[in-house]
């Protein structure tokens, strides 16, 4: 069976002291309760080893919000998959709408990265989506589908098996608009049925794929009661306990 999973992507925000901050109070939170899904918390780089070590990572996993795709060498300022998975961290983010349309990463930079994640053993929470220009000319399930094809389609079955998938569509990050609970579902189940395609009904069946773009408090249960939806991927709403604690709550 698939998992619920409820992940926050911290982004650039946070210095080191609010980010442990943050991260203990959840922990805190978390204490002596049943949850229904896994909790994550993507968190910048220089977050990664203090916050493993000061929070139960049995409850919170922790992520990357990158990685390079080199194992090492003379790329100064990048960060591999070994040097996250030395941290503790069991997660990384890849191919966030932010990464593609600001930093240039290419499907083929993309296919990289996630070799080099799954190597490290490396969980990756792979980002797939579409700019709201593509929706409105119907090209969204094409975009969409090309994303999975030219980064993932070359792994090999017991490797996509490891993957987590997360459809963002760009129009809803960060803008307050949301893609009806109709619309994800829509779209995670097309997802689905192009993993089937390649993969199988089993491994299509067996793939978390997570919901992102404006999931908050409010609607977060109506997004998480589609069936093929398996959790969200949140953005600001995961930079404070108790915006973060009502949508883990949501399952």
């Amino acid at each position: 069976m698939r998992k619920n999973i409820v992940a926050g992507n911290w982004k650039m925000n946070m210095n080191l002291q609010e980010g442990l901050a943050l991260a203990t109070a959840l922990n805190e939170a978390l204490k002596g309760i049943t949850v229904h899904c896994d909790v994550v918390i993507g968190t910048p780089f220089i977050h990664l080893a203090s916050v493993s070590n000061s929070i139960d990572t049995t409850k919170i996993g922790v992520s990357a919000q990158n990685c390079a795709d080199k194992v090492s060498g003379a790329y100064t300022g990048e960060v591999s998959a070994g040097m996250i998975a030395s941290t503790g961290a069991k997660y990384v983010i890849l191919g966030h709408s932010e990464r593609r349309a600001y930093y240039h990463e290419t499907p083929a930079m993309l296919k990289e990265k996630v070799i080099q994640a799954l190597a490290s053993n490396l969980t990756p929470i792979f980002c797939i989506g579409e700019v709201l220009e593509e929706r409105e000319s119907e090209k969204h399930f094409e975009v969409v589908k090309s994303q999975i094809e030219t980064s993932l389609f070359e792994l090999s079955t017991e490797d996509f098996s490891k993957l987590v998938l997360a459809y963002e569509p760009v129009w809803a990050i960060g803008t307050g608009k949301t893609a009806t609970a109709a619309q994800a579902q829509e779209m995670h189940a097309f997802i689905r049925q192009t993993i089937a395609e390649k993969y199988g009904n089993e491994i299509a069946n067996d793939t978390s794929i997570l919901y992102g773009g404006s999931c908050n408090a409010s609607n977060a249960k109506e997004l998480f009661s589609n069936s093929d939806v398996d959790g969200g991927l949140i953005g600001g709403a995961s930079l404070g306990v108790d915006k973060f604690m009502p949508i883990i709550e949501a399952f």
